[in-house]
């Protein structure tokens, strides 16, 4: 029976995506004509067909997961605002949830992707048409030898931020950097019993590249009360319930209280404040995950 389910719910993931791609690369071939106006109209209307497509989603879910989505904290959110958002990573299925849950209540959730992507075929047309911003990082060893390049990349992220200077976005960061499984956190002695180790610097290369137009931070908890499921655990209706707790932080009081500024990659002690603190914050999700596991016992 859940093979079933899975099959007839993959199939109208299939169909939904198919129906939404066409519009979206169409009307991304249109945005290449250099209007701002005219840009600016398309990027409401793909914002839109994103919306609708997850939306479909959501009703599929509903249909043939009947998955119960338990959600505290989410109060007071808007499609309005400006927000950076980081979350625990322990499954393929944290995009469908994040999605779900935050869908018309704040922007289209959108990742910032390396600039090499692009180029891939379709998909890198319409990354850019629904203003994915594109990320070039340069390494340590190749600053070394080009030093002339040093802060160019971070200028280049600021300038494919600048259409969100006027249009409300929501940027994704999963800061431990890949999923949660034992094998990585043993690999890196992780300080944490259900979490990676959080990263820094992900979250200060889009807060430096959007300066002050980021105004609030969501620390979202997602837990699985049966176990990281798979997206096929999920098509086929096998996860009962989901938890996802949401914490809200006033960017500009982190920068009022400096566990932030605009400086931290010039300044060794400022980029060491804003690692502890997300660090502690990583303590207490850390926390908020044994509670829920103990209460599903």
């Amino acid at each position: 029976m859940h093979v079933f389910i899975g099959i007839l719910s993959s199939l109208a993931y299939f169909i939904n995506t198919l129906f939404w791609v066409t519009p979206i690369l169409i009307m991304s071939v249109l945005k290449i004509i250099p209007i701002k106006p005219w840009r600016t109209f398309l990027s409401y209307f793909l914002d839109g067909c994103a919306t609708a497509w997850i939306s479909i989603n959501s009703l599929n879910q509903n249909i043939f997961s009947r998955t119960e989505f338990k959600v505290s904290g989410a109060e007071g959110l808007t499609h309005k605002d400006w927000y950076l958002i980081i979350a625990n990573h322990s499954s393929w299925v944290d995009i469908l949830v994040l999605q779900r849950v935050f869908n018309r209540k704040i922007p289209f959730l959108k990742f910032f992707l390396k600039q090499e992507l692009i180029w891939v075929p379709f998909l890198g047309l319409a990354w850019w048409a629904l203003d994915f911003p594109f990320m070039r990082r340069y390494s340590k060893a190749f600053l070394a030898k080009h030093p002339e390049l040093k802060g160019k990349d971070l200028d280049a992220t600021r300038k494919a931020c600048e259409k969100f200077r006027f249009k409300p976005v929501s940027i994704m960061n999963f800061v431990e950097g890949t999923r949660f499984t034992k094998e990585k956190a043993a690999a890196q002695r992780s300080s944490f019993e259900y979490l990676l180790n959080p990263k820094a610097g992900g979250m200060a290369y889009v807060l430096s590249a959007m300066g002050d137009k980021l105004h609030k931070l969501l620390d979202i908890t997602i837990h699985y009360p049966h176990g990281t499921p798979s997206y096929w655990d999920f098509v086929c209706g096998k996860v009962g319930k989901i938890n996802v707790q949401v914490r809200i932080f006033s960017i500009e009081e982190l920068v009022k209280n400096e566990i932030f500024a605009m400086d931290y990659f010039d300044n060794p002690a400022q980029r060491e404040k804003f690692q502890l603190w997300l660090t502690q914050l990583w303590k207490q999700k850390d926390q908020e995950l044994k509670q829920l596991a103990v209460s599903q016992l």
